[in-house]
């Protein structure tokens, strides 16, 4: 195995697909990739629970520079995402730059060589440019409830499905109701013998334009030149109108009455529709879509808990309400490590302090890709960049033509090293916190995952995407303090 490369790159999903890609375009060769699994697809690799499915709709998640004109549905699900995934990976022979089964376990910043060194699970390595791209939807987060440890029945997170255990006939505890929960809950409801639904939370839920795409439609999207870019147009158009109401406030409000309005022809019970019924703006948590979450709560079998849980005792659920329910298994719906990820601790600086050490709790980029103390590094899907409306396609493509932008700069100008200004960063961050006061994420009225340990959304990005594209079409090398050959 060759030691130094160029480009090293932490994880194979579409963001690391996307990368490599991107760097090939540029005549970069010499990349690496590192994948903790034995496959490529990230999130839609290990996603695979009853039901999973997009959210935004398939034409707009897609890489721009790899159309795909034959969707099955409006909005794809799991497996026909993680084959396009796949098959757009393989036309670019991205497969033969991954180290697959390879963990990243170090990496540090040597500032005598200006260059990454690397510790991994498969030996040492070393890279001049260091892209982290493991996502933030990476590592599932259950609660610490007291006495989990000691259920006597099975336990697993949506994101690691147990296909091997049947749920047919048992009695089963869902806790959460996020977005995976609300594609697999109607899923599961009509096979369970029960289904305890403990809701922290009340949800709103729109409903899901979805519809399969006849063959015809397909042959057109497939064939006609110009008409899955048009689709395409039209969906991002739609997507940046709902994406205004998310600086608008008061507009969600009114489209919220949408919900509402479906919340009471799905739900007859006047009592358990209150329970479902949401004390805050639509968007100040994630948007969710779906046309069978509701009918599925009305099931005899299902009951929903609109508390927390507060303990596990032997097989029995303890709600903060005190009531027991004797359960055979327990699904946590309950998201992931969003913003405390796990890779900030694993990546240090070239005086020996983590990532996580800078952020104290609060992550921070300049645009959401590059970090003060970190030279010749890249960060994808990173901080203040994420949107409610939006494709994560859409983001990632932006930064990855300001990647783009930036090694070609230090390339042509011979930089062996590229840090941000330190100023810069903060500045940046001051005017994204600014804007974000007024947005429905920090005004709506919730805690959301946006919001992290501290109480700081470090997660959205408070205005629009083409603002976004923009900010990031072009490298700024006044933002950078830039040098060239080995430090003394």
């Amino acid at each position: 195995m060759k030691h130094h490369h160029e480009v090293i790159v932490v994880g194979a999903g579409i963001s690391g697909i996307g990368a490599v890609i991107r760097l090939q375009r540029l005549g970069i060769t010499d990349v690496l990739v590192l994948e903790k699994g034995d496959a490529l697809g990230g999130t839609w690799r290990d996603n695979t629970y009853p039901g999973c499915a997009c959210d935004v709709p398939s034409a707009l998640y897609s890489y721009s520079f790899a159309p795909n004109g034959h969707w099955s549905r409006l909005f794809a699900g799991q497996r026909e995402i993680r084959d396009y995934i796949e098959r757009t990976a393989a036309a670019h022979a991205v497969h033969d730059r991954v180290l697959f089964g390879t963990e990243l376990l170090r990496a540090r910043w040597d500032e005598a060589e200006h260059r990454w060194a690397l510790e991994t699970s498969a030996g040492a390595l070393t890279a001049d440019c260091l892209i982290t791209a493991a996502g933030p939807w990476n590592q599932p987060l259950i609660p610490d409830i007291p006495g989990l440890d000691g259920f006597t029945g099975e336990v697993f997170h949506s994101s690691r499905w147990n296909h091997d255990y049947d749920l047919t006939g048992k009695r089963v505890a869902v806790v959460g109701t996020g977005a995976s929960a609300v594609q697999f809950v109607p899923e599961i409801a009509p096979h369970v013998r029960q289904l305890h639904l403990y809701q922290r939370t009340a949800q709103w839920v729109l409903p899901k334009p979805d519809t399969t795409l006849p063959a015809p439609v397909r042959s057109v999207l497939g064939s006609v030149p110009g008409a899955l870019k048009a689709l395409r147009r039209i969906e991002y158009g739609i997507m940046e109108a709902l994406g205004v109401g998310f600086r608008n406030p008061w507009i969600l409000r009114v489209v919220q009455q949408i919900g509402r309005i479906q919340l009471r022809a799905q739900v007859r019970d006047p009592q358990l529709r209150e329970a479902l019924t949401p004390d805050y703006t639509l968007g100040c948590k994630r948007l969710l879509m779906s046309n069978t979450y509701y009918p599925a709560l009305t099931r005899p079998e299902v009951e929903v808990h609109a508390h927390a849980v507060r303990a596990v005792r032997g097989n029995v659920v303890i709600g903060a309400d005190g009531q027991e329910r004797e359960v055979d298994a327990i699904i946590f719906g309950t998201g992931f490590h969003i913003l405390d990820m796990p890779i900030a601790s694993r990546v240090f600086d070239g005086h020996g302090r983590s990532l996580g050490d800078h952020w104290k709790g609060s992550p921070q980029a300049y645009l959401g890709t590059t970090i003060a103390g970190f030279p010749n590094a890249f960060v994808l899907l990173g901080p203040a960049l994420g949107t409610g409306h939006t494709s994560a396609f859409m983001i990632l493509e932006a930064q990855l033509d300001y990647l783009a932008a930036a090694i070609s700069a230090a390339r042509a100008a011979g930089w062996t090293r590229v840090e941000t200004r330190p100023e810069v960063q903060a500045a940046f961050n001051a005017e994204v916190q600014q804007a974000l006061a007024t947005t429905v994420y920090n005004a709506g009225g919730c805690r959301s995952y946006f919001l992290d340990v501290n109480g700081r959304n470090s997660f959205n990005w408070p205005w629009s995407t083409g603002r976004m594209r923009e900010r990031l079409r072009n490298f700024d090398d006044a933002a950078y303090l830039t040098s060239a050959g080995m430090s003394s």
